[in-house]
């Protein structure tokens, strides 16, 4: 069947709400490549938003899965508990920053998490405000959608979002803000609006993911703590975009050697599985009493099974280190590039989260459309890639950290002559 009429059916039974960023109908995957219904070939530089870290059927993953659906593929942990939930519990407050006791509570979706993590933080300071920043992304919940610092198409149309959220602007100095203006903008809020002593948490991307991949300055993260540690406030990182080795270490909140109290967790850390976490200070985790938190599908057995081989991968491929040496990579052909392409604003991120950011060369203005002709571009020469960014303008890259050498070299070559050939239209 085509992708014309796929299409045309979709179209038909899907609400148009679901947006789709390509017309391209998987039929199989395997590690960093995509093959469509009609049998064309794509390489996968989005993951699946930064899912599959360790590649579209990693084999231990699927291995893993596999062995687990042998057994039970669904109690209820809640009902009928089973070890290997506790296992994983274990390995990520082993492996998450700090060195002070620590428990995991696990979910099933990304915006599941940060709901939890507000809720514990919540229930351990008797407080109700939260503060978040402009530009971030917390997920599709009415609480995620609150903390999200971006309208359209987030908020827009869905009615009033839960009150006592707060946003202050994120520092991003090649927009001309600057860390001392975010730091300012806090304390202004704390004078006008809310009062720090009702302030239960603060949350923030280490790098910020739909909102343009920009990485908040050690400096920010070190002022949010002793800020946090001041008034009683819990700092929340949310690494549902950046965990697990995506930025070259295993959680990008470790770049600035600040340790939040609670971690949001999701994406790849099943590999595919829908499965996400909340990991942090034991006696904060501990507030909600017994009931309060969990779900019907937290913790599903197949996404518990999953994690454990990804964390196995991780460690045994060093994909952290990976992560550095193919960003690098990345970051140095985009760079050889600027001379020709003076629409090149920025190239950036940790590890193999990176982005390049567009500007018109006239108005020094963000650039969309040349952004977006960026990724139709490589999309007709088989490479999928994602744009994001209030104004999106910015060309994100989440490939699998196990890209192969010579996938990612072809991917290099496709990239480059997109950009030269949108370049040589303009």
């Amino acid at each position: 069947m085509s992708a014309v009429s796929l299409t045309d059916r979709k179209n038909a039974a899907i609400a148009r709400g679901v947006g789709m960023t390509t017309q391209i109908y998987a039929d199989r995957a395997e590690n960093s490549e995509i093959w469509d219904k009609d049998g064309r070939r794509y390489i996968d530089f989005a993951a699946g938003i930064a899912v599959v870290n360790t590649g579209h059927r990693h084999p231990k993953v699927i291995a893993a899965v596999k062995n687990q659906i042998d057994r039970f593929t669904h109690t209820c942990h809640q009902v009928v508990p089973y070890e290997n939930y506790v296992a994983l519990a274990e390995r990520l407050n082993a492996i998450t920053p700090g060195d002070f006791a620590k428990k995991t509570n696990f979910a099933t979706t990304g915006a599941e998490a940060v709901e939890n993590a507000v809720k514990i933080a919540r229930a351990a300071t008797g407080r109700s405000a939260v503060i978040a920043f402009a530009g971030g992304f917390h997920g599709r919940t009415f609480m995620g959608m609150a903390l999200t610092g971006k309208v359209v198409p987030y908020k827009v149309g869905f009615g009033a979002m839960p009150g006592d959220v707060f946003h202050i602007p994120f520092p991003v100095e090649l927009h001309g803000q600057t860390v001392q203006d975010s730091l300012d903008a806090l304390e202004r809020l704390f004078k006008a609006d809310v009062d720090p002593a009702r302030v239960a948490a603060i949350i923030i991307e280490p790098v910020q993911g739909e909102g343009g991949f920009y990485p908040a300055p050690a400096t920010l993260m070190k002022a949010l703590r002793e800020i946090c540690d001041k008034h009683g406030i819990v700092l929340i990182a949310d690494e549902v975009q950046t965990g697990f080795a995506r930025t070259g270490k295993m959680f990008g909140c470790e770049h600035s050697g600040v340790v939040p109290d609670l971690i949001t967790m999701a994406k790849s850390l099943a590999g595919g599985f829908p499965l996400s976490a909340v990991t942090g200070r034991a006696e904060i985790m501990d507030a909600p009493g017994p009931g309060g938190l969990g779900g019907t599908y937290a913790g599903n057995p197949l996404g518990i099974a999953a994690a454990h081989a990804v964390l196995d991968v991780i460690e045994e491929e060093d994909l952290c280190g990976r992560a550095i040496q193919l960003g690098n990579r990345l970051k140095q052909r985009l760079a050889s590039l600027q001379d020709q392409v003076p629409e090149i604003a920025d190239i950036r991120g940790p590890g193999f989260m990176n982005a390049v950011e567009f500007q018109n060369v006239k108005t020094k203005l963000p650039d969309a459309d040349f952004a977006n002709n960026v990724r139709l571009k490589a999309l007709e020469k088989g490479l999928i890639l994602l744009t994001c960014g209030v104004y999106g303008n910015v060309i994100r890259f989440l490939a699998p950290i196990t890209v192969g050498e010579e996938v990612f070299a072809e991917a290099m070559d496709i990239l480059e002559a997109s950009i030269l050939e949108v370049r040589a239209a303009a």
